[in-house]
């Protein structure tokens, strides 16, 4: 412990910790004390917090980052954290309060502008949140997540030339958004432009090898296209990565059924059909797993 400042040591002990365990036990002591021995410790009162919000201990968290706001009012990131944790509460106009009393210490505060815009959004204001992401674009052009919450707006809303645009606007300051290039994927696949939604979810694979989704959406575009060997290759890459993916299983389990009726075997049968007890042991309302097991036994 290093006895010229102790706190100091507590709270890099306390991050330390948070990073090999998140949320731990040991984390939240560690900050515990830190602030123990300095009140004022700012940093340690908003890793507190955040332990807590991830937790979903609401009360606790507030009471850390209000703590924060009192010990640094001018702070608008102060401001902007109380906001997230009165929006993750469901208290939209308090947290709009927040984002506001963030923009008035910062005019120009990118993050309270957009994060207005999603407060504007969860209560279902489509027209101000647009207007207030396009504030924040307007404020700072090169910013992403300002562009990348108008797509999803966009997005959501069916608005899929505008959505496509903010995409590639969000692209050409990040090529390797993964969210992005997923969002493109389905975007394009909805479109029923299948070549454009195969080449997103292969660039989202190139960034991020281990992501189930990306190989589910493929092999479903791969089953559309009449590619049931690529379909089958891409369900089970998905399924090496996450084995509990309901779509996943059932996806297999409808190519490896067509495959039966083609050439019915006992192997085949029940190495299908413990494939539909498993997605009905995980989700047992998933009728499609239910049909095809019906079809199987009757």
């Amino acid at each position: 412990m290093d006895e010229q400042n102790p706190a100091r040591e507590w709270f890099m002990e306390g991050c330390r910790y948070d990073l090999l365990d998140p949320q731990s036990d040991k984390a939240i002591e560690a900050y515990k004390k830190s602030i123990i021995l300095e009140p004022r410790f700012t940093d340690a009162y908003v890793n507190l917090g955040f332990i807590y919000l991830q937790r979903e201990d609401y009360d606790w968290a507030l009471i850390c980052l209000e703590r924060v706001a009192k010990l640094e009012p001018n702070n608008p990131e102060a401001y902007n954290n109380l906001g997230y944790v009165y929006e993750r509460m469901g208290r939209l106009g308090r947290a709009r309060q927040m984002y506001e009393r963030a923009l008035i210490l910062s005019p120009g505060n990118i993050e309270a502008m957009f994060n207005i815009g999603h407060v504007f959004e969860l209560e279902g204001d489509y027209h101000g949140a647009v207007e207030q992401y396009k504030k924040a674009i307007e404020a700072d052009p090169d910013a992403v997540t300002p562009r990348f919450f108008l797509a999803l707006l966009y997005d959501r809303h069916d608005m899929f030339d505008e959505a496509i645009q903010e995409y590639q606007g969000v692209l050409e300051r990040d090529p390797s958004h993964v969210k992005v290039l997923f969002n493109l994927g389905t975007l394009y696949v909805q479109l029923g432009d299948y070549n454009k939604g195969i080449g997103f979810f292969k660039n989202v694979l190139a960034i991020d090898k281990k992501n189930p989704e990306a190989w589910n959406n493929l092999g479903s575009i791969f089953e559309i296209t009449g590619q049931p060997e690529e379909a089958i290759t891409a369900y089970q890459k998905s399924l090496a990565l996450n084995p509990y993916q309901e779509e996943a299983n059932i996806n297999l389990a409808q190519i490896q059924y067509e495959d039966y009726r083609t050439s019915p075997d006992s192997g085949k049968k029940e190495e299908l059909i413990r494939r539909l007890h498993f997605v009905l042991s995980i989700n047992p309302q998933k009728t499609r797993a239910e049909h095809l097991l019906h079809e199987l036994t009757t």
